[in-house]
């Protein structure tokens, strides 16, 4: 599969890299505004053809699918121009700046019998995929809560806040995980900066009395990668940053009873073991354009799809609405 890479800043070396590496696909361009960053790609890549018009790219014969790693304002008109001219479209996150952008390239696609992929990088991580396990397996039993913390200092970005940034990692993990649409959500956040809120807190209101949080911060003097996934059986942490055992395991828990005849609730607190399961050791983007490269020669629709973009915006959409409002109730 030939591939035309939009993009060479901080994300687009990671890709055309492991476009090089996967067997099955190759880099037949790149395009690039910069002029420094299209000369890191041709120093890097003598044998692929480097250039600034991103049109061209688009529209080159020589091209089956287009990434597009390029700000996310510019996604829009990028991904409907390479399916409008018959390419697959695997696509940096968030997958669109509104949810009308998003549905109309997804019936584009569907229209054209084209894939549409969304970077969800960290859904093709071993934790991702143990914690996906766990829970089909029912290990943490009735689900309370999702509270996830993604902070560090930098790096700022000049197009979106904090929200649109780092948020879309943590809300396409939770609706990958979840399985679950949110009924409503509440968000705050503030700017001190440069004008785009630097510091963003969500809470999100599913069925059946489960409850997410995430915070995220460019102004946090540590970095901090945390999920924590409370369950009645069992509880799980989640430290992206630890080199080994980045998912714990606890056996711990509150037991409830009714005590007859007694006006109230005997509450007793469950501690047992905790074990940090195996994870598989590969790279998740590898894994994750394998994927594609492998979902769009069969036809098959990937799990990142539109989609699953979609959902990513719509609710990054409803937290900037409640945001604007300082942390009204909005309804998706």
């Amino acid at each position: 599969m030939k591939f035309g890479v939009i993009g060479f800043g901080y994300w687009g070396p990671n890709i055309v890299r492991n476009l090089m590496n996967l067997e099955g696909s190759e880099v037949t361009a790149i395009a690039e505004i910069s002029p420094a960053a299209r000369k890191r790609a041709q120093k890097a890549y003598p044998g692929v053809r480097v250039i600034q018009d991103a049109h061209e790219v688009l529209r080159s014969a020589d091209n089956d699918a287009i990434a597009v790693v390029s700000p996310v304002w510019t996604h829009y008109e990028l991904a409907k121009e390479a399916l409008e001219n018959g390419k697959h479209v695997f696509v940096e996150k968030p997958f669109t700046v509104s949810r009308s952008q998003g549905e109309e390239l997804i019936e584009l696609a569907q229209r054209k019998k084209l894939i549409i992929m969304v970077d969800h990088t960290f859904l093709f991580t071993g934790a991702v995929r143990k914690i996906a396990q766990l829970l089909d397996e029912g290990s943490l039993g009735k689900l309370y809560y999702y509270d996830s913390t993604r902070v560090n200092l930098g790096l700022f970005q000049h197009d979106v806040n904090v929200l649109w940034d780092l948020a879309p990692h943590d809300l396409s993990i939770m609706d990958h995980l979840l399985r679950a649409k949110p009924e409503a959500i509440v968000a705050t956040g503030q700017e001190h900066l440069n004008g785009h809120e630097d510091i963003a807190f969500m809470t999100l209101y599913f069925p059946d009395k489960v409850i997410a949080h995430i915070n995220v911060n460019w102004l946090s003097p540590v970095k901090v990668r945390t999920t924590l996934i409370g369950g009645e059986k069992r509880m799980l942490v989640w430290n992206d940053l630890e080199a080994d055992e980045k998912i714990k395991i606890y056996d711990k828990g509150i037991n409830i009873t009714n005590q007859e005849g007694v006006y109230k609730l005997l509450v007793s607190y469950r501690s047992g073991d905790m074990w940090a399961p195996q994870l598989e050791q590969a790279e998740a983007l590898h894994r994750e354009l394998t994927y594609f490269v492998e979902c769009a020669s069969s036809g098959v629709e990937p799990f990142n799809n539109g989609e699953a973009g979609l959902r990513v915006v719509n609710m990054l959409e409803a937290a900037s609405r409640s945001m604007k409002q300082r942390g009204a109730l909005t309804y998706l």
